[in-house]
């Protein structure tokens, strides 16, 4: 949808790019086509492991983190709203003065809301609608300082950022799925979609710890981990979850997988973080898992584990114990 936009706009001449200088684009998906913009300008910056690899992949210059005197940036939308002011905020700070921002994103992420807050500035353009989606322009100049976001505390006193998930609180499954674990979970464990550190700092509670990963896959809700937890036996991995191997096998993993993707559900996503932890763990290794109840978990679950518990939960989530992962084994034929 951003790839038909970005064309029908440049088609129609709604803004020019720059010849010369690089182009920064913030926080583009996985599923969008860049085509339309020179390769050699592009510095992309994402700190969603998925989202790196594929542009990387791709050939692209790709950072997590952005630099400065660019002389346009694409502002991809992200789906919170002061997520998406502070994007635009450090839009306007990466661009030379004078330069063009373009702020592109869909309906359902609020980009009409974010065209009317730059209108009232004065500096917008008029909106290009098409695909569900608006992109709209400004010029540099504007001062967002403003619109910068915080850090941000939660009441037990956990750095979070806005754009991450449950930024305000501890999610209720993670609460729940934290007061289920047993005081022994053995020597290594692995905090599969570790967040901004709220399970992991539960599990270093457990004297038979000896080692903790912790697996996330978005740069800003990791370095909150780092400073939200200080103990020596954890150790800060960036990478995704579902192809993540530890350098041996865990003797735990915990897990509150995601099931969406953007807006949409997306049950797949959860099964593969499952499967995932299935294969990380050793033969007598165990997986504590909430999830929500109406996902369809429980058959996957039945195919990659002997033993199988039903922890009990609330009527939105369900907590299960899963234990001794099935080995996959390979057959060979001969000639």
């Amino acid at each position: 949808m951003r790839t038909l936009r970005l064309t029908h706009a440049l088609d129609v001449g709604a803004f020019t790019l720059p010849q010369s200088g690089s182009i920064l684009v913030l926080r583009p998906r996985l599923e969008d086509n860049l085509h339309m913009l020179s390769r050699e300008q592009l510095e992309i910056v994402t700190g969603f492991k998925p989202d790196f690899d594929f542009f990387q992949r791709q050939g692209y210059k790709v950072l997590t983190k952005p630099t400065g005197g660019h002389s346009a940036v694409l502002v991809c939308v992200p789906r919170t709203k002061e997520d998406a002011l502070d994007l635009i905020a450090c839009a306007q700070s990466a661009v030379v003065a004078g330069g063009l921002v373009i702020v592109d994103g869909q309906k359902t992420d609020g980009i009409d809301s974010l065209h009317r807050e730059m209108r009232a500035k004065g500096m917008a353009s008029e909106a290009l609608s098409k695909a569900h989606g608006k992109l709209f322009t400004f010029q540099s100049d504007l001062d967002l300082s403003d619109w910068r976001a915080p850090d941000m505390l939660t009441e037990d006193g956990f750095l979070t950022k806005v754009g991450i998930f449950s930024p305000q609180s501890a999610d209720r499954g993670s609460v729940m799925l934290a007061a289920a674990l047993p005081n022994k979970l053995g020597g290594h464990v692995v905090d599969l979609g570790a967040g901004w550190g709220y399970l992991s700092r539960h599990i270093l509670t457990r004297d038979s710890v000896k080692h903790l990963d912790l697996v996330e896959a978005e740069v800003a809700a990791l370095d909150c981990a780092r400073k939200n937890i200080t103990d020596p036996r954890a150790a800060f991995i960036w990478a995704d979850a579902r192809s993540f191997k530890p350098i041996r096998s865990a003797d735990a993993v915990v897990c509150n997988p995601p099931f969406h993707v953007g807006r949409e559900a997306n049950p797949a996503l959860g099964m593969s973080f499952i499967s995932a932890a299935a294969a990380m763990l050793s033969p007598g290794g165990t997986l504590w898992l909430v999830a929500n109840r109406h996902l369809p978990y429980t058959k996957h679950i039945a195919t990659l584990f002997r033993e199988v518990e039903d922890l009990g939960g609330d009527g939105t989530f369900r907590l299960t114990r899963a234990a001794r992962p099935v080995r996959q084994t390979s057959t060979r034929t001969g000639a």
